[in-house]
């Protein structure tokens, strides 16, 4: 099958600040796609679309619903209209459950699932209109279920399922929904969460390729090539597909992994949590502190 032609199509990216949803948006603009970056840092969002011809943006929270409709309407009178919305903005916390901040898991809950519903239904119907498609990013975090992150899990396990059901929902209107699943990528969130001192202690464990970094740019050439071929799945590195498929196996790798350092590794987040408060578990990286700004204004 040959690729979509992107040259003139409307792309609403949310988390488009920084990232892979920056990279993509350059990518795609790159192919003629005339993109709309939502996010919530103005200067880096003007920052990326300095590189992307023709762009808008808007700066909008995703839980947002109003601030979330005006970005929609906003793209539509620009463009006239949506083929492509990607549902990125995501945060991400290190800590765990019983001892963490617990306004900081249902922030992770409220932005990477909640925020991913209300973008992709604030666009639907414009989508729906030019038969177009929709991208949600997971992770491999929906897969593989480690301890330290169960928000983040829990979220993007969610928003794969919504993305799963919503495919069958939307076949029929000539709409196709793709998934992302990324493993650690060089993202501000990603170095956020190896400052973290519980999140570089469990991280510091990972060997071979669930242990390694990879580069945003390599993340945003898989979201293009997503995209272009209107994919079913979107996976970064080549190994995660293959999780993808054995996830019935993975799970019970990764428990036995961590088995014998959860003990210890209870006992120091408890730590951090009476040293620090809730900032051991706050939202990590730049990203998850304009997140935090913009919490503690609402």
């Amino acid at each position: 099958m040959s690729d979509w032609d992107l040259s003139g199509r409307a792309v609403l990216v949310t988390g488009a600040a920084r990232g892979i949803g920056a990279e993509t948006a350059r990518r795609l603009a790159a192919r003629g796609a005339r993109v709309a970056l939502v996010g919530l840092e103005p200067a880096e969002l003007e920052r990326v679309a300095g590189d992307c011809p023709g762009a808008v943006s808007f700066e909008a929270d995703v839980t947002a619903r109003d601030a979330l409709a005006a970005a929609v309407e906003g793209t539509v009178a620009a463009f006239g209209g949506i083929d492509v919305v990607i549902a990125n903005a995501g945060i991400g916390v290190v800590g765990l459950a019983r001892s963490m901040d617990p306004d900081a898991f249902e922030r992770v809950i409220e932005v990477n699932l909640l925020g991913a519903w209300r973008t992709v239904r604030a666009c639907l119907p414009h989508v729906v209109e030019r038969r177009g498609y929709v991208l949600v990013v997971a992770s491999l975090a929906a897969v593989a279920h480690s301890p330290g992150l169960s928000a983040y899990a829990a979220s993007k396990s969610g928003v794969e399922a919504f993305a799963n059901s919503l495919r069958a929902e939307v076949r029929p209107l000539g709409v196709d929904v793709g998934v992302a699943y990324f493993s650690w990528i060089d993202t501000d969130m990603v170095r956020g969460s190896n400052a973290n001192p519980l999140g570089a202690r469990m991280r510091g464990r990972l060997k071979g390729p669930a242990g390694r970094t990879s580069s945003v740019g390599d993340a945003g050439a898989a979201m293009e090539a997503g995209v272009a071929g209107r994919a079913r799945i979107v996976a970064f590195p080549r190994f995660v597909r293959g999780a993808l498929a054995l996830r019935s196996v993975f799970q019970p790798l990764v428990d036995l992994q961590v088995r014998r350092h959860m003990a210890a590794d209870d006992r120091f987040a408890l730590e951090q949590v009476e040293a620090h408060g809730a900032a051991a578990t706050a939202p990590v990286g730049a990203g998850g502190a304009a997140d935090r700004e913009v919490a503690a204004r609402r």
